[in-house]
């Protein structure tokens, strides 16, 4: 019983740990616009693991594993937002 607790509770400070990581990079770029220092394979590869992971914390048996599930949904929304901004700079980037 105390192994799952413990689990349970690396599971948590993982999760949130990588949420607070990450969001206020997602954040900035989302408010400034500016992906010049962003390479598009990498947001692209971090939403479809994210993506992967969100569904192996869904799918897990017996249990849904939420922490996994929660931290991926967040990772993925915020990857794909940046990867759409990231393809909307670079094409208008090409076009003028």
């Amino acid at each position: 019983m105390e192994q799952d607790v413990v689990y349970e509770i690396c599971g948590w400070v993982a999760s949130i740990s990588m949420i607070l990581g990450y969001l206020p990079q997602a954040v900035k770029t989302i408010r400034t616009r500016d992906t010049d220092g962003i390479a598009l394979p990498t947001f692209s590869m971090m939403a479809v693991g994210g993506f992967a992971f969100m569904l192996q914390g869904l799918l897990h048996k017996p249990d849904i594993l939420w922490a996994l599930f929660l931290t991926n949904l967040v990772t993925t929304a915020c990857s794909s937002i940046v990867f759409g901004i990231k393809v909307y700079n670079d094409y208008v980037k090409r076009k003028a």
